[in-house]
């Protein structure tokens, strides 16, 4: 019989099939089921479990990697190919060793079917027949040997087959393997070159750095050397003389201003004087932002001016309109920022007669206080310390210190950590200078929280009165809110 052999190639793995056992199924019961062992040992096989035929096995394997073969990576890929190769591997061993197996079956079937027909020879009757019948059986189980042989070739060249699909598989595998290393070590050496690159450039930039900063603290140092040295030569510094002089300039503006509206009075005294009108009151006070103007009489036939109904007015720019001053009914009134660039005028009603008194000029402004605003907007939230002297319309001890908040969105009055009162900027709020008179109305303000809530509240100077309602008023415009006092309208309506 003619012997078929694979070359599988060299590899040969672990993992090892399941060897395949041919069983023989006699026609007839009286022949027992046998395995033929080393030596030509006959051994009987009882309750064996079910063994998978090669061709099952084959194609469950060849399964497997085409399912694993989406979900597995090239390396693990080739790992299960060469697997596949060492088990046609083995199964072409066992192959041969089942078609040795074969011949040994052929050499003692023949050696049988001698031994019986030598034995028919020598007895008859129904031995004979027994003889006779043992004899068709075991050409029968010949008969079936040789099927069973040609159904080993054919999965012999089946498996053949399989190895060489798989070896090539394994060689693919292989390349792509070789393919993908060499790929990783490119970008390997690429991210190498590119990090060093980085390296480089920072290594570059830090030496950059250094040098840089050295003569940047070279500089400074000179610098600072220079400044010590123009110190020590100017006492004081010219900025301070600059200050000092610019302060004496302002003093001397001031002491001009006043003795010019002095002069402007006496002038307008004189006018009336020939006009033949007396005059029996007069406004004295500086007309600018942060004084307090006071009505006085100027002739001893003026009557009592605490008898008189007063009311104060606030002119348009060009003099053509006026407006009442809202509270505004006492002998002294201290301008607010709405009455900046405007003159006023006050009215005295006395025994059905009336008397009408106007500034010289129109109220000036304070001089740096617009500056000194900017600089409190950048700050977007101010706090001033004051006292409170009203609350709702009734009178407040002015006993403890109060912080009023000026922000971007509301006010706030505080007495340390309690809050007395928080509003947004709305429509129904009013913030102006106090108009009731008093010593310290120029540094006083009211101030409107909602209907029902009002406080009228001092503050330290006159510039922060000032400053504290433009501060208001500014953050209030940005809140599309227009904040003034009672009654009063903005003067763009003017």
């Amino acid at each position: 019989m003619t012997r078929v052999t694979l070359d599988l190639g060299d590899s040969v793995q672990k993992d090892a099939v399941s060897a395949v056992s041919a069983d023989v199924k006699f026609a007839s019961s009286r022949f027992p089921n046998y395995r033929i062992g080393t030596n030509d040992q006959i051994f009987d096989v009882k309750d064996d479990p079910k063994v998978l035929s090669m061709r099952e096995v084959v194609a469950r394997e060849t399964a497997q990697l085409l399912e694993q073969q989406t979900r597995l990576s090239v390396r693990d890929l080739a790992n299960k190919f060469e697997k596949g190769l060492a088990a046609a591997a083995k199964l072409s061993e066992e192959a041969k060793l089942k078609e040795a197996a074969s011949l040994e079956k052929h050499v003692l079937l023949k050696k049988l079917r001698d031994a019986l027909e030598s034995l028919k020879g020598r007895v008859a009757g129904r031995n004979k027949d027994d003889v006779e019948e043992a004899i068709s059986m075991v050409e029968a189980f010949a008969v079936q040997l040789i099927l069973r042989e040609g159904e080993l070739f054919q999965e012999k060249a089946e498996v053949k087959k399989l190895a060489a699909v798989l070896k090539q598989a394994s060689e693919d595998a292989k390349k792509l393997v070789d393919e993908e290393r060499a790929f990783a070590r490119a970008e390997i050496e690429s991210a190498r070159a590119a990090v060093q690159r980085v390296e480089e450039a920072i290594h570059e930039h830090e030496r950059m750095s250094r040098v840089s900063g050295k003569q940047d603290m070279e500089e400074l140092m000179k610098e600072v050397q220079e400044a010590r040295r123009i110190k020590m030569l100017h006492q004081p510094s010219k900025v301070m003389d600059m200050e000092y002089e610019l302060r004496a300039l302002r003093n001397q503006l001031a002491e001009k201003c006043r003795h010019s509206l002095q002069l402007q009075k006496k002038l307008a005294m004189c006018r009336k004087s020939k006009e033949g009108v007396s005059l029996l009151y007069e406004i004295d006070g500086s007309e600018a932002l942060g004084s307090c103007l006071r009505i006085k009489p100027c002739s001893d036939d003026a009557p009592d001016i605490s008898k008189c109904s007063i009311q104060w007015y606030r002119l348009s720019s060009d003099g053509s309109k006026k407006e009442p001053i809202s509270g505004a009914t006492k002998p002294a009134y201290a301008p607010e920022p709405f009455d900046v660039g405007r003159a006023l005028n006050a009215e005295i009603l006395y025994d059905g007669h009336s008397f009408t008194l106007s500034t010289v000029g129109k109220i000036d402004p304070a001089a740096g206080l617009g500056s000194y605003v900017e600089a409190l907007v950048r700050k977007h939230d101010v706090d001033f310390n004051v006292v409170v002297t009203q609350m709702s319309g009734e009178d407040h001890p002015p006993e403890s210190i109060h912080v009023f908040h000026v922000g971007k969105m509301r006010i706030k009055l505080c007495k340390g950590k309690t809050v007395i009162a928080k509003e947004y900027y709305s429509i129904a709020m009013q913030l102006c200078g106090v108009r009731g008179g008093g010593n310290a109305a120029a540094q006083a303000l009211y101030w409107q929280a909602k209907k029902g809530i009002s406080f009228v509240i001092a503050f330290e100077s006159e510039r922060e009165r000032n400053a504290a309602i433009m501060l208001a008023r500014r953050f209030a415009f940005d809140c599309n809110v227009t904040l003034a006092g009672p009654d009063d309208r903005t003067p763009l309506e003017n």
